[in-house]
């Protein structure tokens, strides 16, 4: 798969939300976008806090803008705060650098996209996109460090 389709980003939504109902998580948030960062599935789990939609979005945002996942970001973050305020200030406030964005990658490794999830603690936010990614066939790259 070259491009994310609304299918693959539809399926990635629902697996996720699936795998958090069996882990008993609290109501989650997804956003996938597409690697231009277009939006295009999007669930809110009712009982979803009203800033969920933009801390979501946000996850799956600084993955694609920086080119790693949030888990990644997070690490930087620690080591070089005042580029991630920096950072802020330049992509007026999206990025959010917690565990819960994860880049999607097609089976040749090419980006194509990203999930961001939101709602529960940021390790399982992470684990539902993974799973999701998964489930879809698709390749989930959280940003571990190399």
């Amino acid at each position: 798969m070259n491009d994310l389709t609304l299918n693959a980003a539809a399926r990635i939504v629902d697996a996720a939300l699936a795998h958090a109902a069996t882990r008993e998580l609290k109501p989650l948030t997804v956003a996938v976008l597409d690697a231009g960062g277009h939006l295009v599935a999007f669930k809110r789990q009712d009982g979803s806090g009203i800033l969920r939609p933009e801390i979501a979005r946000g996850k799956a945002w600084g993955a694609l803008g920086m080119g790693v996942g949030s888990r990644g970001l997070a690490q930087r973050a620690e080591m070089a705060p005042a580029f991630f305020v920096a950072l802020a200030s330049a992509s007026e406030g999206r990025v959010i650098p917690v565990p819960g964005g994860v880049l999607i990658r097609g089976q040749e490794g090419k980006v194509i996209g990203a999930v961001g999830i939101s709602g529960d603690l940021p390790d399982n936010d992470e684990a539902c996109a993974v799973f999701g990614i998964e489930d879809a066939g698709l390749i989930a790259d959280p940003g571990q460090p190399h």
